[in-house]
């Protein structure tokens, strides 16, 4: 039998409550805020609705002590949006625990890939 070269992810969400949580996507979601500096423009960069990107903003920003995103509205010089310092906080921490959680890890997804059924061409 050949070996499995599918490459394992390991996509981790942390669960605070019923409806406060971070994960992959919201984590991705910053971190395009953080590079284009708009909520939109994050949004469209990840095939998401303007509405589901703040929907997930404002999650995130009532989660925590303070916001994670500071928006100011669009008009004649055009809106935009920045991490504030605990936005960069929480996402360094996230991505910290994730490069961790795969670190740890690794022995256990390693055995589980070898175990893997590997049918290549076939439906």
């Amino acid at each position: 039998m050949a070996e499995n070269t599918k490459r394992p992810a390991l996509r981790i969400r942390i669960v605070f409550g019923d409806e406060e949580m971070i994960g992959p996507g919201k984590a991705e979601l910053l971190e395009r805020i953080d590079r284009c500096g708009s909520i939109a423009a994050a949004g469209r960069e990840m095939s998401m609705s303007y509405k589901r990107a703040w929907q997930l903003i404002g999650t995130l920003n009532a989660m925590f002590r303070e916001p994670l995103v500071d928006s100011t509205r669009g008009g004649p010089g055009g809106g935009g949006a920045v991490l504030t310092e605990l936005g960069r906080e929480v996402l360094s921490l996230y991505r910290a625990f994730e490069a961790d959680a795969a670190k740890g890890g690794a022995a256990h997804i390693a055995a589980l890939q070898s175990r893997l059924r590997d049918i290549p061409n076939e439906k």
